[in-house]
């Protein structure tokens, strides 16, 4: 069965590095042409640096490699009208969207201001993908031809790990939330053939994890890391891994699946 990809226009968050890069080039392969978007700058909450604007325009180049085009713009998920202002300028260069891959997220690792933390990953974790869907959803709806979310939540979506930091408190309550509102929208937007889903990677060798900060806490938990291994016998997956599942999930070979939760996690959350 074909894919049915050539030809469409892929809107991600996040697409400077990562999970979002991966996903871009994987698509790009298959001529989607690509919206990409990061906020690209660090923030003061957080332990680890964010991407760069040259991450992105490296993101840009990958595409172009691949076969694809990208319009690739700097914007805040957190803040609606920036990324609709992005988006619309993807929108207006190609003229029709079809997938969106809401996959921008943050982290931290330590407790320093535990409610600044708290409100920036539920804020970015949960109410950027709610952003990121909003401002899509109407063109989506408008262009007639059906398309495909993915939501970007995570093994921490299907299973919760005790933890007494606020921001490990916030980014499962953010993930998990993430699995309602998929379901929502899958209900909302199956009568105009969208389908939305989500995906649920266990780790993955991103500079969410490619960081001093989780090095130290790492070496910190010795044997009880083990609470943060998966079944199959491989520590972290790789990108590419996470994007082979979202390429099929946004393609004609996943016509008839919405409102799924679909683990990429090695095992993780059989354990």
């Amino acid at each position: 069965m074909e894919t049915g990809l050539a030809g469409k226009v892929a809107f991600i968050t996040g697409a400077a590095r990562g999970q979002g890069r991966a996903h871009a080039v994987r698509l790009a392969g298959e001529g989607v042409s690509i919206i990409g978007v990061d906020i690209c700058a660090d923030l003061a909450s957080m332990d680890y640096p964010n991407a760069s604007p040259a991450d992105l325009e490296e993101t840009r180049k990958l595409v172009e490699a691949a076969g694809g085009g990208m319009v690739a713009r700097v914007a805040d998920v957190r803040d609606q009208a920036e990324l609709k202002a992005a988006f619309d300028a993807g929108l207006a260069e190609f003229g029709r969207i079809d997938i969106v891959i809401a996959n921008a997220g943050i982290v931290k690792y330590g407790e320093e201001d535990p409610v600044a933390e708290w409100r920036d990953i539920i804020d970015t974790n949960l109410t950027g993908v709610w952003n990121a869907c909003r401002v899509a959803i109407p063109a989506l709806i408008e262009g007639g031809r059906g398309g495909s979310i993915v939501i970007t939540s995570s093994s921490a979506g299907l299973k919760g790990v005790g933890s007494p930091l606020a921001a490990s408190q916030a980014y499962t309550a953010a993930k998990r939330g993430l699995v309602g509102l998929m379901q929502v929208f899958a209900n909302d937007l199956a009568p105009h053939g969208i389908r939305v889903n989500t995906v649920h990677p266990t780790g993955v060798r991103t500079g969410m994890i490619e960081n001093d900060a989780f090095r130290e806490v790492a070496a910190a938990l010795g044997s009880n890391l083990s609470a943060m291994q998966n079944a199959l016998p491989v520590a972290v997956l790789e990108p590419e891994d996470i994007a082979e599942a979202v390429a099929w999930l946004v393609s004609d070979r996943a016509a008839y699946v919405t409102g799924i939760t679909l683990p990429v996690d090695a095992g993780f959350t059989v354990r």
